[in-house]
């Protein structure tokens, strides 16, 4: 009985010592099980996603649209900035002062509480969408298996439609695609409309995307735009080649209108793209769907790849090896780092694809666009 006593004497004292950063550690300890533990509950998460979450969204984009700046890159600039000096003034401290180990103890539980707390905030607006109703399901669309020939009928067609397009839009002195990425940014909020009026589930505000100032940074750690839950804000990486912009601008708008899965917010990105029917953002979406399909076929069948690939334009192939010479230079261990952390995020909401959850929109666009591959083929054979 008295150690009990004592144990909890000891407990008191261990929690006196930062009752608020305890109190945050348990609330967000709490609120993380409770995710974990509903993710199998399909109608609580779309009641949480649907009716909570996405008019929570509306809200604060609309909110955070009235500034021309990324608050999204300010928010993690200061934290940053905020977790640099902490860390500096903390280690001092330590150095300086007495009672150093009630000072680490501190230091550690206010690192791991703050954690802890972004991140139970994280599974509130962003999570839930992982264990609802995907766009799939809310949308309707079939999604039959797919066949090599359909794969390739559908593949060629957006070959096809790149290098169409690759004549519609500007190209520098070398004769690599250009544009005026500012102005690919002003168009954005009009990118949804037409596909969200045949499809509700894509319905919200029409919201600017916005262009981060770090965006080589971006680069360095692999990524070309984030969707932002805590502000609601669709962020691309204004840095890279920009004939995949556009489509990487329809991706994070994507996901700004609840479409959580990266291969749904791919296919929407294609829809939306060729439904807005602007030359640079068509353009664009024909290149990320060719690549995607592209890669699938060269696994399924390699000579029907080949012929396929053949077909593509002088301009088409010169845009592809601008976006590899680009990447290429950010082939270092931080990007592999990078990519690791990602990945593990993806297999942590159950996206068991990994990085390459990212081709699998194959199928959605296989099962959308034969019907218009096999029409537009038979015409020009």
């Amino acid at each position: 009985m008295e150690q009990l006593t004592t144990k909890k004497r000891g407990l008191a004292a261990i929690f006196a010592l930062s009752p608020l950063r305890h109190v945050l550690l348990l609330l967000s300890a709490a609120v993380i099980a409770a995710h974990r533990l509903t993710r199998s509950n399909r109608a609580l998460n779309v009641r949480l996603s649907e009716y909570v979450i996405r008019p929570l969204h509306r809200s604060l984009g609309r909110f955070n649209s009235v500034f021309p700046f990324s608050v999204a890159e300010l928010l993690i600039a200061l934290a940053v900035g905020a977790l640099g000096v902490f860390l500096v003034v903390q280690t001092v401290r330590l150095v300086r002062r007495p009672e150093r180990s009630a000072r680490l103890y501190r230091l550690v539980l206010t690192l791991v509480s703050c954690g802890l707390a972004v991140y139970a905030l994280f599974c509130l607006l962003w999570g839930v969408f992982y264990y609802g109703d995907d766009f799939a399901a809310r949308s309707g669309l079939s999604l039959e298996p797919v066949s090599v020939e359909q794969l390739e009928a559908v593949t060629r067609y957006f070959a096809d439609l790149a290098n169409t397009y690759a004549d519609r839009v500007d190209r520098d002195e070398n004769g690599v695609y250009t544009v005026d990425r500012q102005a690919l940014l002003d168009k954005s909020p009009e990118v949804f409309r037409k596909t969200a009026a045949s499809y509700p589930c894509l319905d919200g505000p029409a919201l600017r995307a916005k262009g981060i100032c770090c965006s080589r940074v971006m680069s360095a750690l692999d990524f070309t735009g984030f969707f932002f839950p805590f502000t609601a804000e669709a962020n691309v990486n204004m840095d890279f080649p920009p004939a995949l912009l556009a489509s990487t601008i329809a991706h994070e708008l994507s996901h700004q209108r609840g479409v959580a899965k990266e291969q749904e917010a791919n296919f929407c990105a294609v829809l939306a793209s060729l439904d807005y029917g602007d030359p640079d953002y068509v353009y664009s979406a024909a290149l990320l769907a060719y690549t995607h399909l592209g890669n699938a076929l060269y696994a399924a069948d390699y000579a029907a790849w080949e012929s396929v690939y053949q077909s593509l334009s002088e301009e088409v192939r010169r845009d592809f090896a601008a976006n590899r010479t680009y990447w290429q230079q950010f082939e270092t261990p931080v990007q592999t780092v990078s990519d690791t952390v990602y990945e593990n995020f993806l297999f942590s909401y159950d996206q068991h694809l990994g990085l390459k959850s990212y081709g699998a929109c194959v199928d959605l666009l296989v099962n959308y666009y034969e019907d218009a591959a096999r029409t537009y083929n038979e015409k020009v054979q």
